[in-house]
Formats: C-alpha cells, structure tokens, sequence
C-alpha cells in the first residue's frame, strides 16, 4: 500500500475545497492550481500551496494534462484527485500521470475508456446483464441517419453525445424536424465541451425519473452500493434538486438497481467511487443510462445519510487499502436534501448571469437537533462569477429524520440564504420545496417543464402567503421607525401605542392596524371585523439583510431589502415589494400612473453574456415565429434564439464570433 503525501486537485471552485477539507482532516498536504480568472479564487487560499497555470477558458488551463503534471512535480505532489468535470473522465489523464509517477485518486483508464464512451458502455451493462433502453448501438453518421434511425425506434427520441455528460450535447426529438435540429446542435455542443462529436440514440422514456446509484470498489474485487439518489428535478437535462435516499423506491427495487449497478461495476474491474444513473419508469422498470466514473456534485447527500466520507474512500482506495465497508454494514439514516445554487435568472428563462458577489452569506453549516445544514462552496463575499466555468455558485444541504422535516430544513436555509450581486435561482429552489407536488414526491425529469411550462413567477403568492408578508412588513417598518427615532431603541415605545397603515403590494392596498407591545406588535387588517389579529415577534434590526419573524408561533424567515417607502421581501419562494404608508399617501399612490416599459419587440436583444456562434439570417430575410434567428454560447451551452413573431430582418448589427453583454442587439426588426 502506498502513502499519499500531498494531493493536488485538478479542479476549481466548491469541489476542490470540499477535497481539501478532507485532505486537512487525514492530515496530507494539498495543492490548489488556478487559471488567471481564479487567481483571487476561495479554493486557492483553501489549499497549502497553490500554482497558477495561465490563460482563463478551461481549455487553455484546467484541460491542459501536461499543466497539471507540471504542477505536481513543482510541488512534490503525489497523488492527483480529479474532481468532477475537466479532466476527471479522460482516460489520458491517468495514463499520464502513472507515466509520470503520480498517483490518480480515481478508477483505472481503462475503465473510465469503457464507461466513458455511452455507447461502449451501453453494449458492456447488457453484456453484464443491466436493463438496458432500447435504441441504436452505433455510430450516427450524419442528419438523415440520425432521422431513419429514429423513424425506426419511434418517437419520443433522445439524441445524446457519446462522450461527456452535464446534459451537454442532450436533445429530445418528438418528431422528424426536431430530429434534424437536434443532431446538429447536439453535435455541436459535444464537438465544443468534450472535442468528439459523435452522437447515438435511443429510445425516451415517457415520465420517467433519474435515479442513480454510488458505488464503492477498491483494487482487491471489492464492491459494494451506498443507497440511490433521487434526481429527477433537472432543467435542460442539469440537475438541479437531489435528495437520498428516492421517495418512489421500494427495498426490492433499490436492492436490485443496487446488484446490476454493482454488477457492471465489477465486469470492467472498476474501483473507487462511481455512480451508475437509470431511468425508471411509473411501474419501476430501471434501465441503465450511464456510468459516471468520478465523484458526483451531489455525492453529499449520500455522506449525510450513510456516514460515509466519499472522498475519503477514493483516497484511500487510491492508496490501495482495502474497502472498510461490507454491503451489510451500509445503513440509510434519515433524508437528505442538496439544492444547486446557480448564477441564472429563473425570469429570464434560467439565462446565465455573471458579475460579483457583493454579498454572500450562507446559512451557518451546523448540527442542531435533529437538523443538519451543509454548505458546499467555493466563493466568498467578493468573488467574481465568470463567463468561463460552470455558473454553480454552491451546494446547500440539508438532514433530517424524515423527508418533510429535511424539506422544512431547506426551505428555512434557503430563506437565510444572503446573496446579491448577480441573478440567482435561490427563489426558484424555495418554490420547488413549496410546492405541493414535490412535497408529495411525485417526481418526473419533466416537473420543471410541466408546473412552470411559462417560466417562473414569484410575485403571486396565495392569500394566507400573501397576508404573512403584509404582517411583516407592517411589523418592520414600525421597527425601522422606532430605531430611527429612538436609536438603537428598536420599539417606538414599550406604552400601548396603535397606527393606522397602508401595506401597498402591487398596486393593491391592504389597510392595517399595528399595535405595539412590550415584546412584538399585534397586527389587525382594517375593516375586517371577523379577523383575529396577527401577534408577531422579531429581533430584527435596520441594515440586516434576513428578519426571523414569529407570526402567532411560527417562525419564518424573510430577505429584507430596504427602499424609501417600503420593502423588498424574499420568502418562500416569492418576491413582492411592499409600501407601507400613511392612509393618505396609500390614497395618492393610487392616482399615479404606472410606467410602462419601453417597447423592445422589433429587436432581438442578447439574453446573456455569451458568443455568437451561429446566425441563421441575414438582413432583408423574411422570418417566421419559432424560426431559429441565432445561436448564443454561454457557460458551454448554446442557446438558440427563435422569432416571437413573424417579421423582416431590418438590421443585423453583429457576426458571428462577437462576444456581447447581456441586452445588446444583435438584429433589429422593420
């Protein structure tokens, strides 16, 4: 057995700072690398040593083998752990650092080679006896092929790259025109993240759920699978919600994903963690889907409810110990739940969004009861998120003895959650964990397409929602009074003393009276005889960011954004804006006119930051609504931008290859 010394990571961001926590705690030594954009990067200041390796995009750095290699003989490292992404699947990478006599804390080349490449991986999980999705085993050469080949598996169709995974170079066809669009940018996607476009298909599966299974081998023929994770919540086929262990999963089924998983693990002599993802169908058929030779993003939810630290094991199976662990000594303890916390606005159809962290602040990771909060991050108030890299700005978890409670836990730490500075979906998030359907755990790949088929909304919320933020803001605005008049003095007086307000929320006012107390105020909406007033408490001040208010015994958390006449308001998945004024401002608010925005319908404006990749017009050109106008690459992704309506192409002041913000024309209809 080897000793491991000093571990490099080959990553960036929250995964490497999550090896190096475990690295510090084994006592070894670590070594961060980091392009210029991460120069000021938190994983770098995380790590003992760290190296810069120049350029920005991940091809000019975090790709580059012999970079890497070059960093470990600088620092005497000795072991290499991967992460996830870059350069985690590439069999070469491994192959290069045997050569140079450094230790890879993954699986053997050739066993990421096979499991790599979709469909070798899929021939090797039937030949091992793993339920497989009907579809074609070769390679698709071209458009038309790819098109006779679906005509003769039948749609629904999914066409995916052959290497790779993040839900790049993914398509679904449900007919024969979607099948031609989809092939080109499929292969292009691949061809740009993982230089190999070759692209294969098969067979979609109607409602299904993505489940998947963590396994655990070692070099001595050992292995054993900790449980499933639930990932069905996915946009664009990117997970974006997991949990373990899966609501739908009975103990027969889990006990067989977990044998063929293991299976195929042991036919192509794999070691290390791995995680092998099916597809399982409304009547519990599983067919597998892929291996993914790598720790996974969502591997903590299986370390929350087994024990078991992930990276720890790699190590040292890496080091060649034996696993510590039987199949028998695996426990399923309690619920997990990880939300993906990613620099998109959920309002601008999830487009991504770049800028700096002006502020960042997340829940506390600790242990309180029953309750487990977990934050998995690598940036810090300050950081800039990039155009470069993936747009994840963090991992929150949460634990809890049952599945509602680590739900409950959620959307409390996603309330608590301070961010500004760039778009984020942590309202979305919340609004998952509200909604009843996912409480209830009926879960599909499509719940996102399918309860927010016209995007995201969080400015309706239903009445008794809707009257908790009108308490609230009553509450602080009388608060900031109170502090303003009599310091840090936060109530106006510790007398009986009652004020007639006005909460105005979109253009509604809603009339209340706010009494103070020695300890809260008691809140009554005005001219409602039978409401029974609210009695609410909070040690909240002016300048914080999040207020835990106590309405009538339940405490909840909200975002407080100040404005002049009022509040910005964040909570459970809603954002309203709340006025609270006199009676006879409420009255001369209602007589202003609402502005109207401008009208910027005869112009196709950037969504994103991004790169022009592809423009499907030019000027004169006549289009139809649903036309592909143009292709925009941002964050490894391309984006293609359709015609709302029909129209003429006026001007097209862009080419392809320009790089613009977020906003830019880049065509302008007659």
């Amino acid at each position: 057995m080897k000793t491991l010394s000093k571990i490099l990571v080959a990553n960036r961001g929250e995964i490497a700072c999550r090896v190096f926590a475990t690295a510090r705690r084994l006592g070894i030594a670590t070594v961060a690398i980091y392009s210029d954009a991460d120069a000021n990067a938190l994983h770098v200041k995380h790590a003992d040593e760290s190296v810069a390796i120049g350029g920005v995009t991940a091809a000019e750095s975090y790709l580059q083998i012999d970079k890497v290699i070059q960093a470990c003989k600088k620092t005497g490292a000795d072991a290499v752990h991967p992460g996830y992404g870059f350069l985690s699947e590439q069999p070469d990478f491994p192959k290069q650092l045997e050569a140079a006599g450094i230790t890879f804390i993954g699986p053997s080349p050739d066993a990421i080679q096979a499991m790599g490449d979709k469909i070798t991986s899929k021939k090797l999980s039937a030949d091992a006896g793993v339920n497989t999705v009907p579809g074609y085993m070769g390679i698709i050469e071209n458009a038309e092929h790819c098109q006779t080949i679906a005509d003769e598996i039948g749609y629904p169709v999914m066409i995916k790259a052959s290497a790779g995974g993040g839900g790049k170079g993914m398509r679904i066809a449900w007919n024969a025109n979607e099948v031609v669009e989809g092939f080109e940018r499929s292969a292009s996607e691949a061809k740009s993240s993982f230089g190999d476009d070759r692209i294969f298909v098969e067979k979609f599966i109607t409602d299904p759920r993505h489940i998947e299974i963590q396994v655990l081998a070692d070099k001595h023929g050992n292995c054993i699978y900790l449980g499933e994770r639930e990932c069905s919540i996915q946009r664009r086929n990117q997970k974006v919600i997991e949990e373990a262990p899966s609501p739908f999963l009975d103990e027969a089924t889990r006990t067989a994903m977990g044998e063929q998983a293991v299976a195929l693990s042991k036919a192509v002599n794999y070691s290390s963690a791995g995680t092998v993802e099916f597809i399982v169908d409304r009547d519990k058929n599983f067919y597998f889907l892929e291996m993914n030779t790598r720790l996974q993003v969502e591997h903590p939810v299986t370390e929350l409810i087994t024990g078991v630290d992930l990276v720890e094991q790699m190590i040292n199976v890496a080091a060649g110990q034996p696993l510590s662990l039987t199949q028998k000594d695996v426990v399923l303890d309690g619920w997990a739940m990880e939300s993906r916390l990613y620099a998109e606005d959920p309002k601008r159809n999830f487009l991504p969004s770049i800028g700096r962290l002006v502020r960042y602040r997340p829940p506390s990771t600790d242990t309180t009861g029953d309750t487990i909060v977990r934050c998995d991050t690598g940036v810090e108030e300050g950081s800039e998120i990039s155009m470069y890299y993936d747009p994840m700005i963090a991992k929150l978890c949460t634990w809890n003895t049952t599945r509602a409670a680590a739900i409950d836990d959620m959307c409390d730490a996603l309330d608590k959650f301070e961010l500004d500075g760039v778009g984020n979906n942590l309202q979305f998030l919340s609004a998952i964990m509200q909604h009843e359907r996912f409480r209830a755990g009926r879960l599909t790949t499509a719940f996102i397409d399918e309860e927010y088929p016209d995007g995201f909304s969080d400015t309706d919320p239903p009445a008794e929602l809707l009257k908790r933020f009108i308490v609230t803001a009553a509450a602080l605005s009388q608060v900031n009074e109170g502090f303003y008049r009599q310091g840090k003095n936060r109530m106006l007086s510790a007398e009986s003393q009652a004020d007639s307000v006005v909460v105005r929320v979109s253009r509604t006012n809603y009339p209340v009276v706010v009494k103070t107390l020695d300890e809260g105020f008691e809140i009554l909406s005005a001219g409602e005889s039978n409401d029974q007033p609210v009695i609410l408490t909070t040690e909240w001040l002016p300048g914080q960011q999040v207020a835990e208010v106590t309405i009538n015994g339940q405490t909840s958390a909200f975002q407080v954004f100040k404005h002049a006449t009022g509040f910005e308001l964040w909570h459970a998945g809603y954002q309203l804006k709340a006025q609270v004024l006199s009676e006879r401002k409420a009255q001369l608010a209602s007589l202003m006119l609402e502005k109207v925005p401008q009208d910027m319908s005869k112009y196709l404006l950037c969504p994103m930051p991004g790169l022009i990749v592809a423009l499907n017009v030019k000027e004169g050109d006549k289009v139809e609504a649903g036309q592909p106008l143009a292709v925009v690459e941002a964050m490894k992704m391309e984006n293609v931008l359709q015609a709302q309506k029909s129209g003429v192409v006026a001007k097209l002041p862009v080419s392809v290859g320009d790089s613009l913000q977020v906003d830019e024309v880049i065509m302008e209809f007659e």
